[in-house]
């Protein structure tokens, strides 16, 4: 998994290098591991600004803005507050896209409406997020690995539908 992430990272800087763009993450389960792995190419310092390791509920509401009432009723473990940890890391990082994952990796914490294995990921801009739930679980290590790699791929996706690279022809109609 590890080339795998280089790989993606790889194909991420080629994207965030060339529009200019920037981009930080917000973790929590994954604890930095999107991070790291966005800072493994040489040349990240261009686009890649910083990440918050949010690793409580406490620090989702300080430095991401995460509502609190949100947190008590849906739990950290949710679609929403994913969504919430995008729009708070750009807003925090001053960057023009970000990553997020919360989850429970395990072995413990899982509840019945949140079992261990249950990821959220999400990825964006200030005007659209995505998002993508990991429901199965492999183990602590397993479970961490898959959410970092899943959250590269979630991300090269969204910057290739976003941020097109410019063919030979649309170079060329642009001379024209």
């Amino acid at each position: 998994m590890e080339f795998e992430k280089k790989v993606l990272s790889r194909e991420i800087q080629q994207y965030l290098y060339e529009s200019g763009k920037t981009v930080g993450t917000a973790e929590s389960c994954t604890g930095g591991r999107v991070a790291e792995a966005m800072i493994a190419v040489p040349g990240a310092s261009a686009y890649f600004k910083g990440g918050i390791v949010c690793y409580t509920n406490e620090i989702k509401e300080r430095l991401l803005s995460v509502d609190k009432q949100l947190l008590e009723e849906k739990s950290a473990v949710c679609e929403e507050v994913a969504q919430a940890m995008v729009k708070g890391a750009i807003k925090a990082l001053n960057v023009d896209f970000a990553v997020a994952t919360t989850g429970v990796a395990g072995p413990g914490g899982g509840t019945a409406e949140n079992p261990v294995g249950t990821i959220w990921i999400a990825c964006g801009s200030a005007d659209e997020v995505v998002t993508v739930k990991l429901t199965e679980d492999f183990g602590r290590d397993i479970n961490l690995a898959i959410a970092t790699s899943k959250a590269l791929q979630l991300f090269l996706d969204f910057l290739a539908k976003h941020l097109p690279a410019k063919s030979d022809d649309d170079a060329a109609q642009t001379v024209e």
